[in-house]
């Protein structure tokens, strides 16, 4: 179906709706892993427009657990695994506070990202998991020489 609606002159692979959110975004945010693959294959998809808010479709996925698709857009060399939304929060400080290990892991192996960045109000990715109780992406997190628990 969404090739389909793509070979359509009137349909833009790109377009937000009135949140900012575009396709790219939506189906990173559900783990529709096909609708993903697609779509980044397609020139006007840019796989770090941010909405609104500053969010990605990276930041989505983590927000929402979604490993594969995560791992499908660092593939992407455009996607920057550390960009900060508008109150500077990154996808690492977004998935710890929703306790995804697991995305967390996958974020932490990428170099480019800052394990202690904190966001606009000072909180990092270890005080947001902590704050959630998520002891698993604690221990993740402590477990990193860069993290500072105080």
């Amino acid at each position: 179906m969404v090739k389909v609606l793509l070979g359509r002159e009137d349909v833009s692979s790109d377009e937000p709706d009135i949140r900012g959110l575009t396709p790219l975004s939506i189906a990173a945010w559900y783990g529709y892993e096909g609708v993903v693959k697609i779509l980044l294959g397609w020139e006007e998809v840019h796989p770090d427009k941010p909405d609104n808010h500053g969010q990605t479709a990276l930041s989505f996925a983590a927000e929402d657990g979604q490993e594969r698709v995560v791992k499908i857009l660092l593939g992407r060399e455009e996607v920057n695994p550390d960009k900060p939304d508008n109150i500077g929060r990154t996808p690492l400080s977004i998935a710890a506070g929703r306790g995804h290990e697991g995305v967390v892991k996958i974020l932490l192996g990428r170099e480019e990202v800052h394990p202690d960045k904190p966001d606009r109000f000072g909180q990092t990715p270890l005080s947001v998991a902590a704050e959630k109780g998520h002891q698993g992406v604690v221990e993740i997190l402590l477990d990193r020489e860069e993290v500072h628990p105080d």
